[in-house]
């Protein structure tokens, strides 16, 4: 199952975020979401672990303080497909 975890303190590191869910099983796999100008954390990561595993992690860690700040850890869901469609709205000229 991939679990999201959201609002983590921006200097948290995967080996920290490794550490926090191996206490309720095995981790698959980590992905740290960087932005993609600076490189920089931007405070959310997906963890993935079998399914027994992440949903008692997410019991135990979800609205939780972690460093901080209180994390949200929940299943996480689909990205739904982007559109081929400009993110701006087009402007029209009038013909006159």
């Amino acid at each position: 199952m991939n679990i999201y975890v959201g609002n983590v303190q921006y200097s948290t590191t995967e080996d920290q975020i490794r550490e926090l869910f191996e206490q309720f099983g095995a981790v698959e796999s980590i992905k740290m979401i960087n932005d993609r100008e600076t490189g920089r954390f931007r405070g959310f990561s997906f963890v993935e672990m079998e399914d027994e595993a992440a949903q008692s992690a997410i019991a135990a860690l979800n609205d939780t303080d972690y460093n901080g700040r209180k994390i949200q850890v929940n299943e996480a869901k689909e990205r739904a497909e982007r559109s081929d469609r400009p993110r701006r709205p087009q402007t029209f000229r009038r013909s006159y």
